[in-house]
């Protein structure tokens, strides 16, 4: 039997080596098609062939996508081949929408390779578009492709420099890059975009900490820059590498080898220190054990006094962990339908969530006056338990917040629409549509159309109500009745 084990044990290491080879030769075998493709890409762009040349660097990501030569080089002739339009196609809009709704539903499953592929497909059409570009970089994120995705959020935010989730992304790749100057950057701009962020306000103050010390040698005058640098990233950012060795359960050897195991040596050290319990609760949220980073959080909350601010990062985990487990209680209910238990469940959870939510962000509206971003969120929350008298108000002040005006009054719009009080209703949506597109909003975009179309028909003005009818079906043909009704009122006419 002894004997039989050994066999079969050889068997399967050699099983394995051979695997490896083939793995490897696999990954040679596609980076030297991919330079061919590369070289013929560039090739064709020098005589101008711009459609053979997207087509090679295409090709080229697709076999080798961590690459960020590729994807440059790919972006640079979309671009030329637009004549630096800033806009792309000017046919391709309905092929970007189906290529976006492709990539929600990839999202939804985590396919972050088919992400990453979809959004080049669309970045073909358009390599200006802020959304795509940033859901690249956002898979090659989590593929672990950290310069293509340092370039994805980069070009993003030359496209859209409002957009406060693309600095934020950017900031947190630059700082683990051990980037902490460009990364302070970062969360300089979504504290201007947004002055009441607390969590930018405490980066930057953490950042600038880290430049200095990094700076001025404080982990060691005999140490090199870089170094420095990773010593001072040891302390709040674990790298890729270090993030797939701690999801393995590989232990540590020594200091500097595990940020977890390093961060719980000086807890035990300073056991009083708040700010050893915040860096683990955010190593811990970072990897996803929620559970372990709001027992940390909590007694960062405890250590520091109850600070406002750590408490509404336990807040937010509570939320977190009630959102995991309706999740896992959806995908048991979809196993078995017809099983009252899980029923029960998911009412029960979808209950808990929502009251949470909204004891948690009605405490952010008090704290937070002025943001109206707080009060949009409320009032959503408030909308789906179909309170209309509560949402309305909190709408009404949203409005004057230009980054969220447009989804504010066709939100408004509908809580009248809702609540009979068709006029107002109407002219929050006639105020919404000027400032909404098709590419950027299309869902809010068609919400609003379909809702004014539907308004403009129960008043017997069948011409308006027609026009935006239309609206919608040139972007989407088959969205809820519109084809049935537009149809129905021209057969009538």
């Amino acid at each position: 039997m002894r004997e039989s084990g050994r066999c079969r044990s050889t068997q399967e290491l050699i099983l394995s080596i051979e695997e490896l080879r083939k793995r490897f030769m696999t990954s040679d075998r596609n980076k030297k098609i991919a330079a061919d493709c590369w070289r013929r890409g560039n090739e064709a762009l020098s005589k101008e062939n711009w459609d053979y040349s997207i087509e090679m660097f295409t090709t080229a990501v697709k076999l080798e996508p961590a690459a960020l030569l590729y994807r440059q080089t790919k972006r640079g002739a979309e671009r030329k081949k637009y004549g630096d339009n800033q806009s792309g196609s000017k046919m391709g809009v309905l092929k970007l929408a189906s290529i976006k709704t492709k990539i929600k539903n990839a999202r939804r499953k985590k396919d972050w390779a088919g992400v990453d592929q979809l959004a080049e497909e669309g970045l073909s059409l358009n390599p200006w578009d802020a959304v795509l570009n940033a859901e690249m970089a956002t898979a090659c994120q989590n593929l672990g492709y950290e310069d293509a995705a340092i370039f994805g959020f980069k070009v993003a935010i030359e496209n859209d420099k409002t957009n406060k989730a693309y600095f934020r992304e950017l900031g947190d790749l630059l700082e683990e890059k051990g980037e902490y100057k460009q990364a302070r950057e970062c969360w300089e701009m979504v504290l201007k975009l947004d002055n009441m962020d607390g969590d930018a306000r405490s980066k930057v103050t953490a950042l600038m900490a880290t430049e200095t010390r990094v700076r001025g040698g404080y982990d060691g005058a005999d140490k090199s820059s870089s170094v420095k640098r990773q010593s001072a990233y040891d302390e709040g950012r674990a790298s890729r590498e270090q993030r797939h060795q701690a999801q393995r359960g590989n232990t540590a050897d020594g200091p500097g080898q595990s940020v977890e195991a390093d961060l719980q040596r000086a807890i035990r050290k300073e056991p009083e220190n708040k700010d050893h319990y915040l860096k683990l609760g955010d190593y811990y949220k970072r990897e996803g054990k929620l559970a372990e980073s709001r027992e940390n959080y909590v007694k960062a909350y405890e250590f520091s006094g109850k600070d406002a601010n750590i408490g509404e990062q336990v807040e937010d985990i509570d939320i977190e962990l009630l959102k995991e487990k309706l999740t896992a209680a959806r995908d048991l209910f979809n196993q078995d339908r017809e099983n009252p238990e899980a029923k029960k469940e998911v009412t029960l959870l979808s209950k808990a969530l929502i009251k949470k939510e909204i004891e948690v962000l009605t405490k952010r509206v008090e704290r937070y006056p002025a943001d109206m971003r707080y009060k949009y969120d409320l009032a959503q929350r408030f909308i789906r338990l179909k309170k209309w008298s509560s949402a309305i108000p909190l709408l009404q002040q949203s409005v004057k917040d230009t980054r969220i005006s447009s989804d504010a009054l066709v939100a408004l719009g509908k809580c009248f629409f809702a609540d009979g009080k068709k006029e107002l209703a109407k002219r929050q949506f006639e105020k919404a549509l000027p400032k909404l597109s098709p590419d950027e909003k299309e869902d809010t975009f068609k919400e609003a159309h379909y809702l004014l179309g539907r308004l403009y028909e129960d008043a017997d003005q069948k011409s308006q109500a027609a026009d935006h009818y239309s609206e919608i079906l040139a972007v989407d043909y088959d969205f809820r009745d519109t084809r049935q009704r537009l149809e129905e009122m021209e057969g009538g006419a």
